[in-house]
């Protein structure tokens, strides 16, 4: 190429080591690599014609990476320029729009649905004359942006009772370490207790194989059924320790079983205050269970969630 030419390319010693790293680097994309040797050519005062054989490119091609060098002298010249890509199928508005579709009860849009699927939001869209056309797969792709799930739900209870908070208010004092507006003391404990029935009892009809080199463990798929029991927990609400029993069923017996657990070992067998928070189950329903309590155990107080009397 002429001396003259306005592309006439004169490396620095950093920007020749630059080069010669970016072609002997094993990571280098080999579009850079061929971008980097036009360039350490031309330096070298070949022209575009020797440049394109000897790389196996085009003039055009080498004529391209020599001017974009000499434009822009650096390493960071031998990128890509930034493409505007291709329009967006669809508007800011119109996502926005099935977002807010999704966020809607399906009866709010005159849909005989319980709830939303990325299907039924993509028909919705259409009908609606959100868009023109859209793909169910769009949609989950727009609502995962968000984490909107609209076919998830969680089932809750309106609170009706006009003496709820009273109520409440004492359990949840005592979760706070309060008790008939004084601070509880160091040796006072709050044990909240519950049963689970129902639980299925099953055996495998193989012992699990513990996993190995390359190898996941692997658990038989087949068990013998052994009936249901049940387990029954007691939860030092401020130690977060839980102490628990398998029973083979609830009641009056079992429960006392967990109460005796607890309290015959330390720190409750020698505590001021135990308090222990139940549900109105049958096993520990009434004024009888907490007469039964406070005689088999004077340092225990049964709360009860709805309503609360001291042992």
């Amino acid at each position: 190429m002429p001396p003259t030419s306005p592309d006439r390319i004169v490396l620095t010693d950093t920007q020749r080591q630059d080069l010669d790293r970016l072609i002997r680097s094993g990571r280098t994309e080999q579009r850079l690599t061929l971008r980097a040797g036009i360039v350490l050519a031309a330096a070298d005062g070949q022209s575009n014609a020797r440049i394109a054989v000897s790389m196996g490119v085009c003039q055009d091609t080498a004529r391209k990476w020599r001017h974009r060098w000499c434009a822009a002298p650096g390493v960071s010249s031998l990128g890509d320029a930034k493409r505007s890509g291709r329009r967006p199928v669809f508007s800011p508005v119109q996502v926005a729009q099935v977002k807010a579709a999704a966020c809607t009860p399906p009866k709010e849009a005159d849909q005989p649905l319980s709830r939303w699927s990325c299907p039924e939001l993509a028909r919705y869209a259409v009908s609606a004359g959100i868009c023109p056309s859209i793909s169910s797969a769009t949609v989950r792709r727009w609502l995962a942006e968000d984490a909107l799930k609209p076919w998830q739900y969680q089932s809750w209870i309106f609170i009706t009772d006009p003496d709820f908070q009273p109520k409440a208010q004492r359990v949840l004092d005592l979760y706070q370490r309060v008790w008939d507006g004084k601070p509880l003391g160091p040796k006072d404990y709050v044990i909240s207790a519950d049963e689970k029935t129902s639980i299925q009892a099953r055996c495998r009809c193989h012992p699990t194989l513990p996993p190995g080199k390359a190898r996941a463990m692997r658990v038989n798929h087949d068990y013998h059924r052994r009936g249901a029991i049940a387990y029954l927990a007691a939860y030092d609400v401020h130690r977060a320790k839980i102490h628990g029993r398998c029973e083979d069923t609830t009641g009056i017996v079992p429960f006392t079983a967990l109460v005796e657990q607890v309290m015959t070992q330390e720190p409750y067998k020698s505590a001021d205050r135990v308090f222990w928070v139940v549900d109105n189950g049958s096993s520990h329903r009434g004024q009888k269970a907490i007469d039964r309590l406070a005689e088999q155990f004077p340092n225990t107080t049964m709360v009860h969630t709805r309503y609360t009397h001291r042992g």
